[in-house]
């Protein structure tokens, strides 16, 4: 057995000895807790007949802490708190709420029930960061301030006005849109307009009550207004605070109910392959945006564009060859900024004629005689209605008819006997279905010649040196018919007779124009067109002449050769300038009837040479 040792506690003692253990307890609680101090009712007692301990039973303060929200505040925003007690309860929640980063805090709500939650009108300050707390007090007594928790206040939208363009006319709609609006909130909306610059805003209508995801959409009638320029903006605001306004960035608009002028050039008559078509558009207000030109048959029918034009100069160049042959007329369509247009008087009766025609005349030769053929080609996209063959004196442009044909071929006879001999200019004239005419290219200075004979050509051979008369040089004469030789000279029956071959200098005056001829023949003297022997002199050469039948254009004729051979007195000259020869025929020499040959020159065909 143990024994106690020690003085014993009396009764007293022992529970003045309990009161001092409780006060230093409560002291150390009210030391770890600092103003979370207890206000709660004692709930347990003992008692003596000397003194009285009580104790609570709730030592613990709430717990307490602002819920954050997944979202940015707008319009009457909830913040909520979360708070906790476990032994007495919450007696109330206090929210507060701050500037960021401040010390000055503002009561938002006080509420003593779960859910612990305060309506904040946020439109009350300005879009920003805060800071939001709570306070919970327990049914004990104690309290708990939560941590701070920043929140962000962003009542600001946008309000968008649609593209209205450059320039509008009559009634058009006024669209809107919101941008970063708070989709549970409505707002309303009120388009105005004002002269521009005058800053004199009127309203035209719009949205009392859209929700903040929607758009809204109202129609101006701008009849009524003067042309001019203007201002449009629209106004919007939270329909839960109306002062709480919105205005969008200010349009600038033309406003024009008046049509543009407008005329069309015309265009001329005939009108071939591409052309140019013009108009004469003009606008005070919103300016000319384009101009249409178009084209209809005189006949009748459909208008069809032939050019958008969407810029000065008002022209544009039109392609007439796919339309049919016909009349037409021409219209110009002018349309300005703001959609008001005008059409113009038309222009009629202009002739489009793309026909492709052609005609050619057969040249018939230099020199025309008895019955001559003359043929003509004719074509027409139009069909050929008719081809005439005409003559004219050479020159004078007066023109008779030789024959005029309805159908190919296109061929008839000339009976040169009827017109006196001389030069004559001929051609063919096309009329194709549309009695349109195409004329040929005109064969100029054709010589009617009805003698019986009449000299052909003249031509030269070089047998020697280039561009000097020498031995071996030849000068053939050609007879358009047979010849009797001995008209040309005595006895002569066209075999080599020895003869004398002369060339005479032209003169101080035409010095380049010397002469060649056979002395004691009728075959006439030949123009060399060049300066072949010195001034006034001569040169005599020894040749050989022959006369010769040869088919020439299908008719026999008398074909004379004179074949020089030397030179027997005087000299000859070097020529480095080639020209064409002329045969000025005798009259002296005759066919095998005895007709006198035409003394008609003749000259000289195909290439130039130097010799003669």
């Amino acid at each position: 057995m143990t024994r106690r040792t020690g003085t014993p506690m009396t009764g007293t003692a022992l529970r003045n000895s309990a009161l001092a253990a409780l006060g230093a307890l409560l002291a150390a609680v009210f030391a770890l807790n600092g103003l979370q101090t207890s206000s709660a009712a004692f709930m347990s007692q003992s008692a003596n007949a000397t003194s009285t301990a009580s104790a609570s039973v709730d030592w613990t303060p709430p717990t307490v802490g602002i819920v954050a929200p997944d979202a940015p505040l707008r319009g009457s925003a909830a913040i909520t708190a979360a708070a906790a007690d476990a032994e007495t309860g919450i007696a109330n929640v206090m929210v507060q709420w701050q500037s960021a980063g401040a010390s000055s805090w503002t009561t938002l709500c006080s509420t003593a029930s779960a859910p612990y939650r305060c309506s904040w009108d946020t439109f009350a300050v300005v879009d920003g960061a805060y800071d939001v707390r709570a306070t919970a007090t327990d049914n004990a007594g104690y309290a708990s301030t939560s941590a701070p928790v920043r929140v962000a206040v962003a009542n600001a939208f946008t309000v968008a006005l649609a593209d209205l363009g450059d320039a509008v006319r009559g009634t058009i709609p006024l669209s809107a849109t919101l941008g970063d609006a708070d989709p549970r909130a409505t707002y309303g909306l009120r388009f105005e307009y004002s002269v521009a610059d005058a800053n004199s805003w009127k309203s035209v209508a719009g949205c009392a009550s859209i929700a903040g995801s929607a758009s809204c959409t109202v129609n101006w009638a701008t009849a009524s207004l003067a042309s001019g320029d203007y201002d449009v903006r629209v106004v919007a605001w939270p329909t839960a605070r109306p002062a709480v306004v919105m205005v969008s960035e200010t349009a600038a608009v033309i406003v024009d109910n008046i049509a543009p002028t407008v005329t069309v050039t015309d265009p001329g008559s005939v009108l071939t392959g591409t052309v140019t078509l013009a108009a004469s558009p003009a606008d005070a207000h919103s300016g000319v945006a384009s101009v249409v030109i178009q084209h209809q048959p005189s006949a009748g029918g459909a208008w069809t564009t032939a050019c958008t034009i969407t810029d000065e100069p008002w022209s544009c160049r039109f392609n007439t060859v796919p339309l049919p042959y016909g009349r037409y007329s021409f219209r110009a369509i002018a349309t300005d900024l703001a959609g008001n247009s005008t059409t113009s008087a038309a222009v009629a009766g202009r002739l489009v004629d793309n026909t492709v025609s052609s005609i050619s005349l057969d040249d018939p030769g230099a020199y025309l005689t008895g019955a001559v053929q003359l043929t003509a080609t004719a074509n027409s996209s139009a069909g050929v209605s008719s081809v005439a063959i005409q003559y004219s004196p050479a020159g004078s442009g007066k023109w008779s008819p030789v024959c005029t044909l309805a159908a190919a071929p296109y061929v008839c006879a000339w009976d040169t006997k009827t017109v006196a001999d001389g030069s004559y200019d001929l051609r063919a004239v096309l009329t194709d279905s549309h009695g349109k005419q195409t004329t040929s290219t005109v064969l100029a200075a054709r010589r009617v010649d009805n003698a019986p004979l009449r000299g052909a050509d003249v031509q030269a051979v070089n047998g020697g040196k280039a561009g000097v008369i020498d031995a071996g040089d030849v000068l053939v004469l050609t007879y358009s018919g047979r010849v009797s030789p001995a008209s040309i000279a005595s006895g002569w029956d066209g075999s080599a007779r020895a003869v004398t071959a002369r060339v005479r200098d032209g003169g101080i005056t035409s010095g380049s124009n010397d002469l060649l001829d056979v002395p004691n023949t009728n075959l006439g003297s030949v123009n060399l067109r060049g300066n072949h022997v010195g001034l006034w002199s001569t040169a005599q050469f020894s040749a050989t002449m022959t006369a010769t039948t040869e088919t020439i254009n299908g008719v026999p004729a008398t074909v004379v050769r004179v074949t020089i051979g030397a030179l027997t007195s005087g000299s000859a000259r070097t020529v480095t300038t080639a020209a064409a020869m002329t045969w000025t025929p005798s009259a002296n020499a005759t066919d095998l009837v005895g007709l006198r040959c035409s003394t008609t020159p003749v000259t000289e065909s195909g290439p130039l040479d130097k010799d003669f």
